[in-house]
């Protein structure tokens, strides 16, 4: 599996040239997670595949803290540069690609602005913790977690998408 993006999703172009910004000018700082005893910790890299026309491809390292309800995901590039900060909680969804931070309603709006695919955060945090969180049109692969392999496919609503992730407990 390459890991570098070979065609970048329009609306990441942007972020990812917005983190260049972000290098050149430092980190802004958003509310960390609250560290209540479900929370959970996972970094390593995932890929997003998704089968529009032209494909759209995206790869990064990742370190995914929190929960579903309140959690932060931080992108960054195989050399080390930050992508984008995403950071959730009851009432907030932010998304810091390094020029401004942009908010919005929904963790689900804010996944699908900084990934270009709806990704059912709930399921993932389920996922990577070893439960089968069912979601409609989604399908996770999790006989592979105990090599910290992960796989989720969504068939429905089309395009359909891939997101493999390799992980690790934080």
């Amino acid at each position: 599996m390459r890991w570098a993006a070979a065609r970048p999703p329009r609306r990441f172009a942007l972020t990812l040239g917005a983190a260049t910004l972000l290098v050149l000018s430092g980190c802004a700082t958003l509310k960390q997670p609250s560290s209540g005893t479900d929370a959970k910790a996972w970094t390593g890299r995932l890929s997003l595949k998704i089968e529009s026309e032209p494909e759209q491809t995206f790869a990064a390292l990742f370190d995914l803290r929190g929960t579903a309800e309140t959690g932060e995901l931080t992108l960054t590039s195989p050399i080390g540069s930050t992508l984008a900060a995403l950071h959730w909680a009851p009432g907030e969804a932010a998304l810091n690609d390094g020029s401004r931070i942009r908010r919005f309603d929904s963790v689900d709006e804010l996944i699908l602005a900084a990934t270009g695919a709806a990704i059912p955060i709930g399921a993932l945090f389920g996922w990577l913790d070893g439960r089968d969180a069912q979601v409609s049109g989604w399908k996770a692969e999790l006989g592979q977690l105990a090599q910290g392999r992960l796989q989720a496919r969504r068939e429905a609503p089309l395009p359909r998408a891939d997101l493999r992730v390799i992980f690790e407990r934080a």
